[in-house]
């Protein structure tokens, strides 16, 4: 059963954020990296690449918050599954967030040519997960960033991204009532989330996880062993 929903696109503390939540005792939290860690889990969310509904408590089954896509794409099917849930928007400057997003996409763009090249190699392509979700994610950014959209390909018009990134935020306000949705950038730190929460605050820095150099030493270790590590391993 969901207590916290995710709304936020992809590159807006969605990582520290999980890790926040799991700390104040709202995980597991679904994240795009438990299909990295759980392969399996891609073949649940493939329907949803052709069909608008699926069981959510299957899906998710076992967590109780959501960040980062593919979750967060259907805050709205899973806010209006779960009404008693909260939602948490995560937001960051539309014009740092953009330089941050293209180069996960570039990035994403030379594990799948690798993957197009090399097909039978198992080091530096697109993890077999994710290429299995291109469907949905193509799907997903097309809703955001146009018909053009595709996995593997750069976000090169950063007026669209980030006029998409404010369109997404507005509706997601415009759609919600305040006393069930908190905007949040992560560098509030604890306190407006855990006041929204209703929890008492750790007294422990707020984590920050999944920044530029992590991300870079990261696909260089997917390049190196064909694995890609998570910020949530020790």
């Amino acid at each position: 059963m969901l207590k916290v929903i995710g709304a936020g696109m992809p590159r807006t503390g969605t990582t520290s954020m999980k890790a926040a939540l799991e700390r104040l005792g709202f995980g597991p939290c679904y994240h795009m990296f438990e299909i990295f860690i759980h392969p399996e889990f891609a073949e649940r969310w493939l329907p949803l690449a052709t069909q608008p509904q699926v069981e959510w408590d299957q899906l998710l089954e076992g967590y109780q918050s959501t960040q980062d896509w593919p979750a967060s794409h259907f805050w709205r099917e899973l806010s209006d599954a779960y009404p008693e849930a909260k939602v948490v928007l995560t937001v960051r400057d539309p014009h740092r967030w953009y330089p941050s997003l293209r180069t996960l996409l570039q990035r994403g763009a030379a594990m799948a040519e690798h993957s197009a090249s090399m097909p039978d190699s198992p080091s530096a392509g697109m993890p077999p997960a994710i290429d299995r979700m291109r469907p949905l994610l193509t799907k997903i950014g097309q809703h955001y960033f146009g018909p053009d959209f595709a996995v593997g390909k750069d976000l090169d018009d950063q007026d669209a991204a980030v006029a998409a990134f404010q369109r997404h935020t507005a509706t997601v306000c415009q759609s919600l009532p305040a006393d069930r949705l908190l905007v949040f950038d992560v560098r509030q730190g604890w306190g407006p989330l855990c006041t929204f929460l209703g929890v008492p605050a750790p007294d422990e820095p707020f984590p920050h996880l999944n920044d530029s150099d992590w991300m870079g030493k990261a696909f260089e270790h997917l390049h190196t062993t064909g694995r890609m590590p998570t910020p949530f391993q020790p």
